[in-house]
């Protein structure tokens, strides 16, 4: 979805308070939707996705009382996951992350997912997306490329 104008066959945008519960919610609200959209073979791969991204929202991107945005869109090539934060100052990047550590790696799963993903900048905070072909599920997974507007690590 190169073209931001492209139309949407279906869309759904919700914020949620900045608490691990949120994410869990934001997960099964993706994959109902997604199922309920038609494309059940992408619903457990949008629930993953939205649930790495809204977790490095969490972690890496809120602020005390401020809302993130989970917002989905359909089109004719691809499902669009947008998370968006308050803060915009670091934008995200893979990094490899040592046995014993506990987290690091969704960006690397976001990677191997996704057909394509980045971010945004905002007037304020950032967006950070991930997209899925319709139609390319075990496709070009694995081959994705990244693509930072900003090449900061969290």
């Amino acid at each position: 979805m190169e073209d931001r104008e492209q139309v949407s066959a279906y869309a759904d945008c919700l914020d949620y308070t900045p608490t691990a519960r949120s994410v869990s919610l934001a997960r099964r609200r993706a994959a109902a939707l997604v199922a309920a959209w038609g494309h059940p073979e992408l619903a457990g791969d949008a629930a993953l996705l939205v649930s790495e991204l809204a977790t490095n929202a969490l972690l890496h991107g809120c602020l005390r009382d401020r809302l993130f945005r989970v917002r989905l869109t359909l089109g004719a090539s691809a499902l669009r996951i947008e998370v968006s934060d308050p803060r915009g100052e670091a934008h995200p990047c893979p990094r490899v992350a040592a046995d014993d550590e506990q987290f690091g790696r969704g960006l690397l799963l976001v990677g191997v997912l996704a057909d394509r993903w980045g971010t945004e900048s905002r007037t304020v905070g950032k967006t950070v997306f991930a997209e899925l072909a319709i139609g390319a599920v075990g496709g070009r997974r694995g081959s994705a490329s990244v693509r930072n507007d900003r090449p900061a690590t969290l």
